[in-house]
């Protein structure tokens, strides 16, 4: 890898996001009676797509929008406009990582998943995403708020509306512990822009989760595991190099699980949640490859995981993988709402670096934060993005001589999230991985940790009895 390129500037990089944080600012605010400063944002987002497609919409939009006239059609054009500048400096960063990298990507376009959703619970979710549009982040009270509530309890109990109600879910969560907005010192606007932007556009019919395009056969080699954690739910991705069967070129793929949880169940107790649902977890904590046969995947690399399609196959070290197969594994291309680089997440291998501490510089690029040191250049670690579910700490990816990680896009740098290092302990290389743990472990503290959320499970389950015999 070629660290050196992924500090070269993007041209046009700042300007899109420029004009998204204009855009994001208006939002602030409301556009309910927008100022002269709102009305100069909107117009900058529509002079941003004037040579695409969405011209002529977003033009008309933003006029509307700057009078205070805006109607729930002109609120989708804005959503949509946002999102695909957004997806712009997706691109550009992709295809930075793919030179850095040396590594192909696809270009076979991810279709939308078919519609049938129902239109009276996507409208009625569309008209609070834009009554929350026109009070803006300020204007927020519990009254604006709860509009949400009816909307996610109708929505919930239908598998095919479940990515929009759960993320109006959380939203209005978060919108909620911030109410008044105008008591607030600090708005989030950018993470709030982005769930408006992306809520609204949830709400047109052929906007929903890519579809299974066809089927994997062959070998599964995984190469970490990357844990998102929340108070209520918890979810695993599994990052592999996947090799066809009938000798195709390998590509990356991602196979996850997700599931609610006890705010109470943390660390190494997540697995407990997450095991009975993908037996590929085992195959990681052994370092075994998984055989697959006919397992359905979308053209963006997502294996929906079955365990009915997989076995386990042949040991299969991470670390031999990414030295051996990582670099000539495609890319795969990104569905057209994660087009955002929020969601960028490369998988790549370092060795023969140098660490160097937090400088403590906030006014760099990295934001002064410890680096790797590559042939002269520094590469971010963000260690704090290391799962307390597993044994990988700070320390061992500071005494760390090569790492497999993600590499992604934050605060204006890019960042190396560790997900496995091999490190000295006691003269000898071992491998330590964050996903060490996923399929049980004999390590004392992780054994210590299990021991401690099976007594809290076991709680929690004798409790909701009573209250079901109740």
């Amino acid at each position: 890898m070629r660290p050196d390129l992924l500090t070269e500037p993007v041209e046009g990089l700042d300007e899109a996001l420029g004009v998204v944080d204009a855009f994001d600012e208006a939002l602030v605010g409301g556009l309910l009676r927008p100022r002269p400063a709102q009305a100069a944002a909107l117009a900058g987002l529509a002079d941003a797509v004037s040579g695409t497609p969405l011209a002529g919409r977003v033009a008309e939009a933003a006029g509307q929008a700057a009078a205070g006239t805006a109607g729930e059609d002109h609120f989708v054009a804005l959503a949509a406009a946002r999102t695909a500048l957004m997806g712009s400096v997706h691109d550009a960063l992709a295809a930075q990582a793919d030179k850095a990298t040396g590594r192909a990507r696809c270009t076979e376009e991810v279709p939308p998943a078919a519609s049938g959703q129902p239109a009276n619970l996507l409208l009625a979710a569309r008209a609070w995403l834009c009554d929350l549009a026109r009070s803006g982040w300020r204007g927020i009270d519990h009254d604006v708020v709860s509009g949400a509530a009816p909307v996610v309890s109708a929505m919930l109990p239908d598998p095919a509306l479940r990515r929009l109600s759960v993320l109006l879910d959380g939203f209005a969560a978060e919108l909620a512990a911030s109410c008044p907005g105008a008591a607030m010192d600090r708005v989030p606007a950018r993470r709030w822009a982005d769930l408006w932007a992306r809520g609204v556009l949830l709400t047109v019919q052929c906007a929903g989760g890519a579809p299974a395009t066809g089927t994997a056969t062959g070998r599964l080699l995984p190469l970490g595991v990357d844990v998102q954690e929340h108070a209520t739910a918890v979810q695993a991705q599994v990052h592999a190099v996947f090799e066809p069967a009938d000798g195709g070129a390998s590509r990356l793929v991602r196979a996850g699980v997700s599931v609610p949880k006890p705010d109470t169940v943390v660390s190494a107790g997540l697995w407990q949640l997450l095991r009975p649902h993908m037996s590929l977890l085992a195959a990681v904590s052994e370092g075994r490859s998984m055989d697959l046969a006919d397992m359905p995947v979308t053209a963006e690399g997502d294996l929906l995981w079955s365990d009915e399609h997989a076995r386990p196959g042949e040991p299969a070290d991470p670390f031999a993988t990414a030295r051996v197969a990582l670099s000539g594994a495609a890319a795969t291309a990104a569905a057209p709402l994660d087009r955002h680089p929020a969601h960028l997440a490369v998988p790549v291998f370092l060795e023969g670096y140098a660490y160097e501490t937090a400088a403590g510089d906030e006014d760099a690029p990295d934001g002064g934060a410890p680096a790797f040191v590559l042939a002269g250049q520094r590469l971010a670690v963000d260690t704090d993005r290391v799962p307390a579910a597993g044994p990988l700490t700070a320390d061992a990816v500071a005494r760390s001589q090569a790492c497999i990680g993600l590499l992604r896009w934050d605060a204006g740098a890019f960042r190396l999230q560790p997900l496995a290092v091999e490190a000295t302990v006691r003269k000898k290389t071992v491998a330590i991985h964050a996903g060490a743990w996923a399929g049980g472990t004999a390590d004392k503290a992780g054994a210590k940790a299990e021991k401690a959320a099976t007594d809290a499970l076991a709680v929690l389950r004798e409790r909701a009895g009573r209250l079901l015999r109740k």
